[in-house]
């Protein structure tokens, strides 16, 4: 009784989340002269709306430069995050749990209680309208989530592991390089799934520091084409459907090797 109970609640659960999404698609393949509810799924598929969206949104660019912006942010993170979490984790001293009590401090601080300094340093560094600033600022807000990720991912890790490999003629690099990094990618799709889907899915810094049309991210293109195209759902429907999909494929990818390299590593 209380497995069907929790299946029903899981699949309420479901339900309700995936109402948005089914109202979105149906508005965004549905012609503007079908005036039946958005309920309504249509029988046909009309690509219209997507095309409009395409074209006046400027999608297509914002497009590459939020590519650009969250590969280059999410390689940087991953990177950095894993080579600081291995000392932390490994050799607990007095400094090094010094170090990681700071980096997880940093989890409190709101970015918009820095906004006012940070826009200033960036606009003395001329970084205003490029892709190094917005990166460098999208690594430093998501570093502490990653060494506390990685750092809690690498306690579990059992430490004759590191004793076995050293004894063989390992150093350090080459422990954390041929013995660690395989069993990190659990962790490691963990980070870029969700730093990932924040640097893609933001707003506060890009339309800050991106001001030109031409380096705009698409939060920051779509944010211009609603306000211009308010009053045609259909075309920011389409718009808004266009900008997920990078997103969501991504995070379906990412969770079938998540799961693949988890229960690898519980078999090693």
């Amino acid at each position: 009784m209380n497995k069907r109970l929790a299946l029903a609640l899981v699949v309420g659960i479901c339900l309700l989340h995936s109402i948005p999404f089914v109202i979105l698609i149906n508005i965004a393949f549905k012609s503007p002269h079908d005036t039946s509810s958005k309920w309504a799924t249509p029988l046909y598929l009309y690509l219209g709306n997507v095309v409009h969206a395409w074209q006046n949104a400027h999608l297509s660019q914002a497009l590459v430069n939020s590519l650009v912006i969250t590969v280059s942010a999410v390689t940087l993170v991953v990177l950095i995050g894993a080579l600081a979490s291995y000392p932390l984790a490994r050799f607990p001293t007095r400094w090094n749990r010094v170090v990681y009590t700071l980096c997880i401090s940093c989890l409190i601080v709101p970015a918009l209680a820095v906004l006012v300094s940070l826009y200033s340093l960036v606009v003395n560094l001329n970084g205003i309208d490029t892709y190094w600033a917005i990166v460098l600022i999208h690594v430093s807000f998501a570093l502490p989530l990653t060494i506390f990720l990685y750092t809690g991912f690498l306690r579990t890790i059992p430490r004759e592991l590191d004793e076995a490999a050293l004894l063989d003629g390992c150093n350090h690099i080459s422990l954390f390089l041929r013995i660690l990094l395989p069993l990190l990618r659990p962790v490691t799709a963990t980070v870029i799934i969700l730093v990932g889907i924040t640097i893609w899915n933001d707003y506060q810094f890009s339309v800050f520091f991106l001001q030109d049309p031409s380096v705009q991210t698409v939060p920051v293109a779509l944010s211009s084409f609603f306000s211009q195209y308010q009053n045609d759902l259909d075309w920011v429907a389409a718009g808004c459907l266009i900008s997920i999909l990078p997103a969501s494929l991504v995070y379906l990818f990412l969770q079938r090797y998540f799961v693949k390299g988890l229960t690898e590593g519980v078999a090693k």
